[in-house]
């Protein structure tokens, strides 16, 4: 489909994964845009130097290929614009360092991806940017946290490891009733299962490096605003100079295109092996936001419209010990950071040390799942065997 031809009707999201961000036609007719490897770019004469009246006037401000990238991703959220960063982490501290200055106050949940809370006690607590921690479910009640400098509410639904859901909604009402904006770390759903500009959340927060990308082979962040933001996280981006490497783009715009094919098998997946933990005697409960007795259940079913391959579960009266047998002993299932590739993994988790207003109360840890693109049969068995191990263990 043609530019033209896309911009002038609607169409579902599944086609502007496949149409955004690219026109052959602008590169002889090849389906996917270049890449554009390189850092100077040369002007045609004094008067445009001058004036850097062209398009791209520096590798570090952007190239054909980063902004194919940028132009899908913002299609795809429903936002303004969108600036694609070297990791998540690095889209995190962008997008706050663009809001914040010192003196000011930030409410972050207590549910956060750690490396986010380790930014605000030590980086943005030494430039002076104060941060207090809200309780997750705490919902249209932020508004009585609020403080006189408070800036930004930044929240992440379900939250890592714990799951727990926000309801987005209030959040964003009570915020910008205080003067205050809204961040949302969009990277379990997507924006193919929830897309926070439509909520009224003024900053949309992705690791690219997880499903975007989708094969655990890049290192991508993507930060999606409105309008009104834009200004400010443009110049924090120039600032902090968080260009990204060309051939990361061609992966995550390879990605991209089949984003909505394998988020569905994951999806699907990861429901099926949820449910059947839950049936398991050796769990004790599976913390995914799509099963009924999940406590975020009516939220997630409220505003999302799909889930992950990622949650969690507590294992019922299981030492450590036992824990760790159980990991070891599987097969199909790797350990090690990151999730949203193709394969699945297992990753023990104890957030008690972790929490400033919450606390986790489960005696031994929890383990987190991010099922892949296996066959769930096979998945299943290797499960099997591993509880086999930690009984074995015991």
């Amino acid at each position: 489909m043609k530019k033209d031809e896309a911009a002038s009707r609607k169409v579902a999201t599944d086609t502007t994964l496949v149409t955004a961000g690219r026109d052959p036609h602008d590169h002889f007719g090849f389906v996917n845009p270049p890449v554009f490897h390189g850092s100077t770019v040369l002007f045609p004469d004094t008067r445009t130097l001058l004036a850097r009246d062209q398009k791209y006037t520096y590798a570090r401000r952007g190239t054909p290929t980063s902004s194919a990238l940028e132009a899908a991703v913002t299609e795809l959220e429903g936002g303004y614009a969108t600036r694609i960063l070297p990791s998540g982490l690095a889209a995190i501290t962008t997008a706050i360092m663009a809001i914040v200055k010192a003196g000011d106050h930030i409410l972050m949940t207590d549910a956060v991806y750690l490396p986010g809370r380790k930014l605000c006690d030590t980086l943005l607590k030494q430039f002076g940017v104060e941060t207090s921690y809200y309780d997750p479910e705490l919902g249209a009640g932020i508004a009585d946290l609020m403080q006189p400098n408070t800036v930004l509410v930044y929240a992440e639904s379900p939250g890592s490891m714990t799951m727990h859901m926000q309801d987005m909604p209030a959040i964003v009402e009570a915020a910008h009733a205080h003067g205050a904006l809204v961040a949302f770390d969009n990277t379990w759903a997507t924006a193919l299962y929830f897309k926070p500009l439509s909520f009224g959340i003024d900053i949309s927060i992705q690791a690219g490096t997880k499903y975007l990308g989708g094969h655990s082979d890049i290192m991508l962040g993507a930060v999606t605003v409105n309008e009104p933001v834009w200004d400010r996280l443009n110049n924090a981006y120039e600032r902090l100079g968080m260009c990204s490497g060309p051939d990361d783009h061609f992966l995550a715009l390879r990605g991209l295109r089949t984003l909505s094919v394998r988020l569905e098998r994951h999806y699907q997946s990861a429901l099926e092996i949820a449910r059947w933990l839950g049936q398991r005697p050796e769990i004790k409960t599976v913390l995914h936001p799509a099963l009924p007795d999940h406590p975020g259940h009516d939220i997630w079913k409220r505003d999302f419209s799909g889930a992950s391959g990622l949650f969690s579960v507590v294992f019922a009266d299981a030492s450590e010990t036992q824990i760790m047998a159980f990991l070891d002993a599987l097969t199909l299932f790797g350990m090690g950071a990151s999730w949203g590739g193709y394969e699945s993994l297992a990753l023990p988790f104890n957030p008690s040390k972790q929490r400033s207003v919450t606390t986790w109360d489960e005696p031994v840890s929890g383990v987190r799942f991010h099922i892949g693109l296996e066959d769930v049969g096979d998945l299943k068995r290797d499960l099997d065997q591993a509880f086999s191990a930690m009984r074995a263990a015991g």
